[in-house]
């Protein structure tokens, strides 16, 4: 069987990210990795929906687990009629697609699809939690490969030798561009700031740099501008958790100063995704709060004093004038110009989260 993630990173193996297996999910628990490689059992979809919400998975992992959430609650209602199970998984959809309120857009249009895949197996007396779980598979193929295409585009911008800067964790991004690196012999370094208060950068995008075979070396997060100018940076780049039409970038906290910075250094910054036609403008996006004590400490080891608030948005708001070129399946276009991408119907970032 044909799978896309062959040669990339332990952690972008889709066994690895989220599975449906003999009545429950195991997702892998980001939030310890790769210090521990353990995985939390979710036996009911809502305990799916829970790990969502206390990140358990991030970047686009959701978008595996949710699928194999679908596929859990299937296996949850399977002795109940066509029409109870049809309506069992509607509401299902409801609860994980509301795991995480910046992508529940997504999040729905992949439970829609999940349902879809149910009704058909239901038609022809099919096993409806293994019929998503194909699909998810399925979507996850044709993800993977669309974004290899997004990777042979990205890695053009990247001069042989050179430097690269990341922010937060770019998952499926990451591995594609660094195994296109590989195809094509080209070498490149990697700094990863550390993204607190989860430490995506430090924990995950360096460990599959590391695991991938490229030099990636991990700062603070208060460190970019310095690595910028003496280490020589050569090309800023980010996935996105929303490209929104009107040019604006929603992606992990910290995104936005890192952009002002590689522009005041004359450093291309390049996002990588596809727009989202469900986010026509910026003022669409709901930006998500989360609870500030996780600013507080570090890995579980308390920083500050108690009494002392914490502050923590998940994403932030780089606007389109600090975005070089948005990178997509079909090429590099200007932040001012996608609805261009849409021509000859061109479905954007569904299914295509980097």
């Amino acid at each position: 069987m044909y799978r896309a993630d062959k040669d990339l990173a332990f952690m972008l193996q889709y066994e690895n990210v989220a599975w449906f297996e003999d009545g429950v999910v195991r997702v892998l628990d980001r939030r310890i990795y790769p210090q521990r490689v353990e995985f939390v059992t979710c036996r009911t979809h809502q305990e799916l929906a829970q790990a969502i919400t206390d990140m358990v998975t991030q970047s686009a992992g959701p978008y595996t687990a949710v699928p194999m959430g679908m596929a859990l609650a299937a296996h949850e209602c399977r002795d109940k009629s066509r029409e109870e199970q049809l309506s069992y998984l509607r509401d299902a959809a409801n609860t994980i697609a509301n795991a995480r309120p910046t992508t529940t857009k997504r999040m729905m249009l992949q439970c829609e699809c999940c349902i879809e895949a149910a009704q058909r197996a239901l038609d022809a007396g099919e096993n409806t939690a293994q019929a998503i779980v194909q699909y998810c598979i399925d979507a996850n193929n044709k993800r993977y490969d669309r974004i290899g295409t997004i990777a042979e585009y990205l890695v053009d911008m990247f001069p042989d030798g050179g430097t690269v800067m990341t922010h937060c964790f770019a998952e499926t991004i990451v591995g594609m561009m660094l195994r296109e690196c590989r195809k094509r012999g080209k070498t490149i370094r990697l700094f990863c700031p550390e993204t607190r208060p989860y430490f995506q950068g430090a924990r995950l995008t360096a460990t599959v740099c590391r695991d991938m075979g490229f030099d990636v070396t991990v700062i603070s997060d208060n460190m970019a501008a310095f690595v910028m100018e003496r280490e020589g940076v050569d090309v800023f780049t980010t996935a996105a958790d929303a490209i929104c039409c009107d040019g604006h970038v929603v992606n992990k906290v910290g995104t936005f100063q890192n952009a002002i910075v590689a522009k005041y250094m004359k450093i291309p910054y390049f996002v990588t995704g596809a727009p989202d036609q469900g986010h026509p403008t910026v003022d669409t996006v709901h930006i998500e709060m989360r609870d500030g004590d996780f600013t507080l400490q570090a890995m579980g080891v308390r920083t500050a004093a108690e009494g002392v608030k914490g502050y923590y948005p998940a994403f932030d708001v780089t606007p389109p004038h600090l975005v070089s070129g948005v990178v997509t399946d079909l090429g590099i276009y200007s932040p001012y110009d996608l609805h261009r991408y849409f021509k000859d119907g061109n479905i954007g970032s569904h299914n295509l989260v980097v």
